[in-house]
């Protein structure tokens, strides 16, 4: 007992860097497929693939057959998606963060098969996969 109050402080730092450690890892992200899996379910035809950038990040470079629903006009365009309730969808950002968001906004409006690439289109081509302008 007196070590622990002799280096409370030090003990303090550890348990705090710790828990700063395994945060992101506690946190709910939804679920993610890498770019294997992806490439996996395009293969398979039953995939609707759904890039959340913008308009501009989108004509600099994009999966082909990938569709641009902007994250901002996602929740107002979500119709347009209401075909491909019974498909796997498959969202991409440029590094994953937007794709969450779309994900959790997807599975709200009743999809079941929602899927974030995992990394993004970052992680697409450091994987020297094609993409299309």
């Amino acid at each position: 007992m007196k070590f622990i109050i002799d280096n409370i402080f030090i003990i303090s730092i550890v348990v705090l860097s710790g828990g700063a450690l395994l945060w992101p890892a506690l946190l709910p992200r939804g679920k993610r497929a890498s770019t294997l899996q992806v490439t996996q379910l395009m293969n398979r035809g039953k995939t609707v693939l759904v890039d959340v950038r913008d308009a501009e990040e989108f004509a600099k470079g994009h999966l082909r057959d990938a569709k641009n629903i902007p994250l901002a006009d996602l929740a107002s365009r979500i119709a347009e998606l209401d075909k491909a309730k019974n498909k796997t969808i498959v969202v991409m950002c440029q590094t994953g963060a937007r794709a969450d968001k779309a994900t959790k906004i997807l599975e709200a409006a009743g999809f079941a098969d929602v899927f974030s690439l995992d990394g993004g289109l970052t992680a697409w081509q450091a994987a020297g996969l094609p993409t299309a302008k």
